[in-house]
């Protein structure tokens, strides 16, 4: 098995390579690769050495697995090259994820909906992945109407840079700054470029995706993503309407049984998700659930999730695996 990591020098590029570790994913050969300025580089893999090159030398060696992580203008331009060359792409950027002819996969949800013909997969947004494993085994029972999203989302979802701007400010060292303000003691509500109609990229990734990944555009959603000086691990407030009524007993087991959540939901022992607990783990932490009474249907929930993890690196090998697991990927 040959997996190439485009982006390889990079947060979450290294993310990958770990997971793809720690996972005992089955790698014969590793191809790193980054830009041109990075070939020649080396990184470390499973004890080795290995060099990166760049995208041409890639493709001529024909990775069976391609996982991109290195922004989408480099995933528009150069996925479709390896796609021609019958190598699988997941892509962790959104350049694909509108795309109607492309899959949108969270694999606890829809890796089911995979095969062969899928060579471009995209991967979701960190805060859309996170979300939808936690309402899917819910819409599934109770019929979702409409969301009300707030976010608080890591810098490190921004990348290194913002990281850096953190560090600098506690240190008390002017620096680059990834953010249009200071982020330490403070909250930016502002993910993302914000876009004609007010809302941010990052709000509308949140709305789009989650009806893409449910198939249900009837959803209702509006959202507000918020950065915070937390540096791994995003938080989300959501406000759920069902079209059904619900026990609460009940829905808590859907959700504890369900693939991939921790259910933490006992605010009587201060037990509750929070992105300190959430972090270097795969899986997502759902709680604070209780019933909304100023609205018939209606439940206020807690969603934490490692956002380098199952928001991005491990969620693209989740679909490799799928892909290995299934026969799609010989």
């Amino acid at each position: 098995m040959k997996i190439a990591v485009v982006g390889a020098t990079g947060l979450v590029g290294q993310k990958i390579l770990e997971v793809l570790t720690e996972r005992n994913f089955p790698v014969d050969e590793l191809y790193p690769v980054a830009s041109e300025r990075s070939k020649g580089k080396k990184i470390e893999f499973r004890g080795k050495q290995v060099t990166v090159i760049a995208m041409k030398e890639a493709i001529e060696l024909k990775p069976h697995i391609a996982i991109f992580s290195a922004g989408g203008d480099t995933s528009l331009e150069w996925a479709p090259e390896f796609e021609k060359a019958g190598i699988f792409v997941i892509d962790n950027s959104s350049a694909w994820r509108m795309h109607p002819g492309k899959r949108l996969i969270v694999p606890e949800i829809n890796a089911s909906e995979l095969s062969v013909d899928d060579k471009i997969i995209a991967n979701p947004n960190c805060s859309t992945i996170q979300l939808v494993v936690a309402l899917a085994p819910l819409h599934k029972k109770y019929k979702i109407k409409r969301l009300i999203i707030s976010t608080y989302q890591s810098i490190s979802g921004t990348g290194v840079k913002a990281v850096k701007q953190l560090e600098n400010e506690r240190a008390g060292i002017d620096g680059e700054m990834a953010y249009p303000h200071p982020i330490d003691k403070n909250c930016l509500p502002h993910c993302d470029v914000f876009e004609e109609n007010a809302y941010t990229k990052e709000e509308m990734k949140l709305i789009n995706e989650t009806r893409k990944i449910l198939c249900d555009d009837s959803i209702r959603i509006t959202a507000t993503a918020v950065r915070v000086p937390v540096v791994g691990g995003h938080s989300e407030s959501v406000n759920i309407e069902f079209e059904k009524d619900f026990d609460l007993d009940e829905l808590k087991e859907i959700l504890a049984q369900s693939e991939g959540i921790i259910l933490q939901d006992d605010p009587e022992k201060n037990i509750y998700p929070m992105p300190r607990f959430a972090h270097e783990r795969d899986e997502v932490f759902v709680g604070r659930i209780r019933r909304d009474f100023s609205n018939p249907n209606s439940l206020n929930m807690w969603i934490v999730a490692d956002n380098l993890r199952k928001g991005a690196a491990t969620n693209a090998i989740q679909i490799a695996e799928y892909l290995t697991q299934s026969g799609i990927v010989k």
